[in-house]
């Protein structure tokens, strides 16, 4: 199978260092492989969105050398994609219109379960659409943390795909964008380990390849915080790269000897040296830290 990798930040704010080990690492595992690094905008939540984010964003790859080899791809620009998908699913009664609020599913714990609404119907207002999670446990292998499982009814529940506000939900998203960019290999962090489940379970669904998987630790500050939430989450220095470039190759278990002055250079000697096993090690250690 030819690699095809990706990184798809969310224009939230600036690249932090957690985000650029992400970048780095799958940037990595693809030249490893000889096959294509790709870059997706997942602009798909105005109301989370940080003006002028994806450009920084963008420009910060490309100062770190951390180019794609195709066009970004912007998820606000896939509507018609989503909304096929979302048709597929519907007329296959995958999908049920949901009027419950968080309050409404507090008393279970916050989960949506066999596809019975709290609520009722209430025609004055649009519907969330959930897709129905059932009682079946679905199997994959991670290319770190080996393998994995998951009941989806249990840990997921009836989760959204599309919101009240008529917001396509990540999770559709990203199974639909995956397979039209034919990404055969996903690394991300460890904080999307449990998506897992229901985008292969989506991926069944739509008739779509499931990919392989890798999820990274996350890089947290020192009171043990993922670094995003973090008031340590400070923008890398696209100014200056080579510090947070070899600051990230360090903390992935990458030993580069020499010392390259650009960091374009340091990538190429990254990628000679890189050995997907030292970054399973290297992982496996972070979570023992942690």
């Amino acid at each position: 199978m030819h690699y095809r990798g990706r990184f798809a930040p969310s224009p939230t704010g600036a690249l932090h260092f957690g985000s650029l080990v992400t970048a780095v690492a799958s940037w990595l595992m693809a030249r490893h492989a000889g096959g294509e690094w790709l870059v997706r905008m997942e602009d798909i939540d105005p109301p989370r969105e940080v003006a002028g984010s994806a450009r920084d964003i963008l420009r910060t790859l490309d100062a770190f050398g951390l180019e794609a080899d195709e066009r970004v791809l912007y998820q606000s620009r896939r509507e018609a994609a989503y909304a096929a998908a979302f048709d597929q699913l519907r007329n296959a009664g995958q999908v049920f219109p949901c009027w419950c609020s968080r309050a409404d599913l507090a008393p279970d714990g916050g989960m949506h379960r066999d596809g019975r609404c709290v609520a009722s119907p209430d025609p004055s207002r649009p519907p969330a659409w959930r897709l129905h999670a059932p009682d079946t446990v679905i199997r994959w292998i991670d290319d770190v943390r080996g393998p994995q499982e998951e009941n989806l009814r249990q840990v997921a529940g009836d989760f959204v795909i599309r919101r009240v506000e008529g917001l396509w939900a990540y999770q559709l998203a990203c199974v639909v964008d995956d397979a039209a960019q034919g990404v055969t290999h996903v690394v991300r962090g460890a904080d999307l380990l449990e998506s897992t489940a229901r985008q292969i379970h989506l991926q069944r669904l739509l008739h779509l390849p499931s990919p392989g998987y890798l999820h990274l630790p996350l890089v947290r500050d020192a009171e043990g915080r993922k670094l995003s939430k973090s008031s340590a989450a400070l923008p890398v220095d696209r100014s200056d790269p080579l510090p947070a470039l070899r600051r990230a190759l360090d903390w992935l278990g990458v030993s580069v000897r020499v010392a390259p002055d650009t960091p374009w250079a340091l990538l190429e000697a990254a990628r000679d040296a890189f050995d997907p096993a030292a970054l399973r090690r290297s992982s496996l250690g972070r979570e023992a830290a942690l």
